[in-house]
């Protein structure tokens, strides 16, 4: 499974990015806005420090002006992937910039039918968002199976990117399933790592170190 990271934080992607685990980001223009920079800056900035897919979002309701700002996105580095709704005007302008060799990212979708619409149009990645699911009392998780049954049904090369993720349990799902890609914000990310028997077994491990009054160094 691939991990892209949900964020703007620079900070927080080089992190990431030198600790090996970064396969790619995902970002948004409010996540970039919070920073108080410049869109385009930041984007740039982050295509540097991670050599995987960088989704840049597109603002246009329009497949004209979805395409046009595609073009202007994918302009910024060569791992850009344009991030376009799932709408119908969305997947005019998917089937128009993938079939120009651009990676899309076709994002907030809820549902099977529209998972494959976006394969129908070429796209790159699937981004079905589970925690909003999750928020209306569905399960997000079997949006995920399902779209996973139909990709492979018929071969589909779309990669599913398992996004909206809140929670270590929703990568632990989305991996079982077979979610190609998850996007999960760092702090998320970080928690992977936690478990209390680690601490525990930590913590009396350097309980019994310091008894010996024996140093490593």
């Amino acid at each position: 499974m691939k991990f892209f990271v949900d964020t703007a934080e620079i900070e927080a992607i080089r992190e990431l990015a030198e600790l090996g685990i970064v396969d790619g980001v995902t970002t948004n223009p409010s996540l970039i806005m919070k920073s108080g920079r410049d869109i385009r800056e930041v984007t740039a900035e982050i295509c540097r420090l991670v050599d995987g897919p960088v989704s840049a979002e597109t603002v246009a309701l329009d497949a004209e002006g979805m395409i046009a700002e595609g073009r202007e996105l994918a302009g910024i580095a060569p791992n850009i992937a344009v991030k376009v709704p799932l709408t119908w005007e969305g997947l005019k302008a998917c089937k128009a910039l993938s079939g120009e060799g651009r990676m899309v990212n076709v994002t907030l979708c809820f549902s099977a039918n529209q998972a494959l619409l976006a394969a129908k149009a070429g796209a790159t990645f699937i981004s079905p968002f589970i925690g909003r699911l999750d928020d209306i009392a569905l399960d997000g998780m079997d949006l995920i199976a399902d779209i996973r049954r139909i990709y492979d049904n018929y071969g589909f090369g779309t990669e599913i990117l398992a996004a909206s993720i809140r929670s270590v349990n929703h990568v632990l799902e989305a991996a079982r399933i077979g979610a190609d890609v998850m996007t999960a914000p760092p702090d998320v990310i970080r928690k992977l790592a936690a478990h209390p028997l680690t601490d525990k077994g930590l913590a009396t491990f350097l309980a019994d170190w310091e008894k010996t009054g024996q140093k490593i160094l």
